[in-house]
């Protein structure tokens, strides 16, 4: 019998996988996911930040650098870009057997590049060169300034995961840059049957977000009110996914799908139920159709393996999505301030935990070394 991923496949969702660490890479772990369906892997710096500051699993590599003379970020990257070269080539039969669909693994750009954008275009170049595999993306956070560096990005052919959308506005945003991205790279001669680009539309913060909102209005203990909790996310995407289906079924997308171009697959992120009250696989069950992905964690993951439920989701009860966004402004939600301030919050995240793994190198370098020098 067909596991859930299995037949979330066949309602054309893939299952990507939201965690990274050496340990799962070099015991096998990753790789028994994999062939439990998952087909992509997708990462940020409070991943790796758990990965590397949490475990040993880094500590020879460590030790290695110890006297290199390379600076706190060259260690990091040399840590970050081997273990995604290492996802990308377990990914890669998936990548073949897909015809360049899925198999990906997914590296960030720098975090305190959010709002640079040559910046982000030299990193985001930089990193797609080195990590030297046709199945890689390189994340960019949808930030003002991250728009037009996936345009340029995509002009130039190189693999893109957006990453950090909240917003129908700024995925709007998104998808104008990956079209004339597109559009710039015929213009290059370049082949676009090689370009591949996710945008990662976030779910779960949104619920929270929202949910906090509606606890701080007047009269938050009335029915009306209490209903809206924890609808606001699902609500959320799936008016994301309709526009997605709007703006890839027009001709102007046609024309250069006709050229060999792959269609910009929205990807569920930040799926794993943060509150308690509702069901761990609320994320994941709502949103399931086709050409879209879900990025899980491991706790998600194993609820949807265990007791998640299967069907074609995401495109039912569109109408009551809208009506469910129009009660919450009525209400005194403004969505336009809520994912702005999403926006703003995840961004100081990765930079938060980019900097803390930046001291956690240092240290664990300074003791490996001080520990490798000590008489025995």
């Amino acid at each position: 019998m067909a596991n859930t991923i299995q037949q979330a496949n066949k309602h054309g969702q893939s299952i990507w996988y939201d965690n990274i660490r050496r340990g799962m890479i070099k015991s096998g772990e990753l790789q028994a996911l994999i062939e439990q369906g998952v087909s992509g892997l997708t990462a940020n710096p409070t991943i790796f930040e758990k990965a590397i500051s949490g475990s040993t699993d880094y500590d020879d590599a460590l030790l290695r650098h110890a006297d290199d003379g390379k600076s706190l970020n060259e260690v990091y990257e040399d840590l970050v870009i081997s273990d995604i070269q290492s996802a990308a080539d377990l990914l890669r039969p998936a990548y073949d057997r897909s015809d360049g669909v899925d198999g990906y693994a997914s590296l960030e750009v720098n975090p305190h590049l959010a709002s640079d954008t040559s910046g982000t275009v030299a990193e985001a170049t930089r990193f797609f060169n080195v990590l030297n595999r046709p199945n890689v993306l390189i994340k960019v956070p949808a930030t003002p300034e991250g728009i037009p560096a996936i345009r340029q990005l995509i002009g130039e052919g190189i693999n893109v995961n957006v990453t950090l959308i909240f917003s129908l506005a700024a995925y709007l945003q998104v998808q104008e840059a990956y079209i004339s991205g597109l559009e710039g790279l015929v213009k290059n001669g370049g082949d676009l049957s090689k370009v591949a680009s996710v945008a990662s539309f976030f779910v779960s913060r949104v619920d929270t977000a929202v949910d906090n909102e509606l606890e701080r209005l007047p009269g938050n203990g009335s029915g009306d009110l209490s209903r809206m909790m924890g609808q606001a996310a699902v609500a959320n995407a799936k008016l994301a996914y309709k526009s997605f289906q709007d703006t890839f079924g027009t001709g102007r997308f046609g024309s250069l799908q006709a050229r060999g171009a792959r269609v910009q697959r929205p990807l569920w992120a930040s799926t794993g139920t943060k509150n308690p009250a509702y069901s761990d696989v609320l994320y994941v069950d709502t949103l399931i159709g086709q050409n879209t992905v879900n990025t899980m964690p491991d706790a998600t993951l194993e609820a949807f393996l265990d007791h998640g439920q299967v069907s074609e989701a995401v495109t039912q009860g569109v109408s009551e999505a809208e009506q469910a966004m129009k009660a919450l402004e009525n209400a005194g939600v403004s969505m336009s301030e809520v994912t702005s301030k999403l926006l703003a919050d995840g961004v100081k995240a990765f930079a938060d935990s980019f900097d803390q793994l930046m001291g956690n190198i240092e240290e664990k370098l300074s003791k490996l070394m001080s520990t490798a020098k000590s008489p025995r």
